[in-house]
């Protein structure tokens, strides 16, 4: 049974990765087509045609390797500075540049000279690249709010799960009760494990992220009322100063970091909550940067990453991973003890997590990725307008063209680190259990 579902689970997540490349797709497409460019092509994967259909002037497929898609718009880039499209040259750089050219003419049909995506202005031409990457942010961001404010995440809340013994700085690392320590403020209160707290010296708290900051922020006397047995009650404490573990402002904590503040004295219980619509676009936000700074730390990852394919050494939970990994953490989601609901919403998480990466990655300014088109139409767009202010002549469109050697060599240390994480995900892959 637990194999069936890890192969539901890897079925699904497939299913659900197919259909992100196709949205992504979609986006170029459809403001493309809305824009006048001629679309021959549409497919989903890579490698060998596996299905295909030509409706109108297009041709719908799917591929044998599903690691990505595209779309093959008429006139990429234009023709070279005489007009004509030349054969390739002995220059390895230069060939790149007019292989490039050709590509993106070789299905140029009578009656398309104004129907190619250079000769759009650069604003439609910024539209059609980050329409593709903008297409999976807004299935994030659907997902994501489904997921949280429908079926809810595991998360920490209000209700007490177990009460300290006595006073110990959390840099301590421990639970035992040295000889002489004082009671904690929460238990010498009178408080419980199961009582929900509700308010805090007056004011009512309906998140642990709010009473974790109100706490901290407190020493002295203090008033908590408490649901237990059905009944509400009211405590008094008395908080000291303790170290206590760094928050990151959410209820969460920061790895071996410590700071001075409030403490009562007790650890919260954790269970699914729903969210509310502020607190869902709150995480949403959260998610968002740390995204940014998961891809701005990417490089960094690269010798752990290699040391986990290569020396065994422990793969952390942080780690990059493929489509490979990620299909095996989906396949591990539905194995599995817990409600169905919560596998759907892992799974769903982790699509959107999907999606959220897709986003980032494509809009970083760099060829061959959609953010290196865009950037080149804003430097044309910039260039032609300070042409106009110094009444000089138009430059023309930018030939992003140009750029290809640099293109190759970035698609070059993607395919490098793709491979990598290829091997890393199957040698030693990051696990949800141990």
């Amino acid at each position: 049974m637990t194999a069936l579902m890890t192969i539901l689970g890897i079925v699904v997540f497939v299913v659900g990765l197919l259909f992100s490349i196709a949205w992504h797709e979609l986006g170029h497409f459809s403001t493309a087509k809305m824009f006048g460019v001629r679309v021959p092509q549409f497919m989903v994967g890579f490698g060998p045609t596996l299905w295909s259909k030509h409706k109108g002037e297009t041709e719908y497929g799917i591929k044998a390797v599903p690691l990505g898609g595209y779309i093959r718009m008429i006139g990429m880039f234009p023709p070279g500075d005489d007009g004509a499209v030349r054969q390739r040259s002995s220059s390895p750089f230069r060939g790149m540049i007019e292989d490039a050219r050709s590509a993106a003419y070789e299905e140029l049909k009578p009656g398309d000279e104004h129907r190619m995506l250079y000769t759009r202005k650069p604003w439609k031409r910024v539209v059609v690249m980050f329409a593709g990457p903008f297409m999976n942010l807004v299935l994030a961001v659907v997902i994501f709010l489904l997921v949280l404010m429908t079926f809810g995440v595991n998360t920490q809340t209000t209700t007490v799960s177990t009460v300290s013994e006595c006073v110990i700085p959390a840099s301590a690392q421990t639970d035992k009760c040295p000889e002489g320590a004082k009671d904690s403020p929460a238990k010498a209160a009178g408080l419980q494990p199961g009582d929900k707290i509700v308010s805090f010296d007056g004011k009512r708290v309906e998140d642990w992220g709010a009473l974790q900051r109100s706490i901290r922020d407190t020493t002295g006397p203090a008033t908590l009322t408490v649901e237990r047995d059905g009944a509400r009650r009211t405590l008094h404490a008395d908080l000291i100063e303790n170290k206590v573990a760094k928050s990151d402002g959410h209820g969460s904590y920061v790895p071996d970091e410590y700071v001075s503040a409030g403490f009562l004295g007790f650890t919260p219980a954790s269970g699914v909550v729903q969210q509310s619509f502020p607190q869902a676009v709150d995480r949403m936000g959260d998610m968002m940067a740390n995204g940014v700074e998961a891809l701005i730390a990417l490089p960094g990852k690269v010798p752990d990453l290699w040391n986990a394919a290569f020396d065994g050494a422990e793969r952390k939970q942080d780690s990059p991973m493929g489509v490979v990994g990620a299909a095996r953490v989906g396949g591990e989601v539905f194995s599995l003890d817990i409600p169905p609901s919560q596998r759907v919403a892992t799974m769903l998480f982790l699509v959107a997590g999907f999606n959220l990466s897709l986003f980032l990655f494509n809009m970083l300014p760099l060829l061959p990725l959609d953010g290196g088109h865009i950037a080149g139409a804003v430097w044309e767009s910039l260039r032609r307008n300070l042409a106009k202010v110094f009444r000089r002549p138009d430059p023309g469109p930018f030939d992003v063209a140009k750029l290809m050697p640099l293109a190759y060599v970035v698609a070059g240390i993607f395919l490098c680190f793709t491979l990598l994480v290829l091997v890393a995900d199957v040698v030693n892959p990051v696990r949800l259990t141990g």
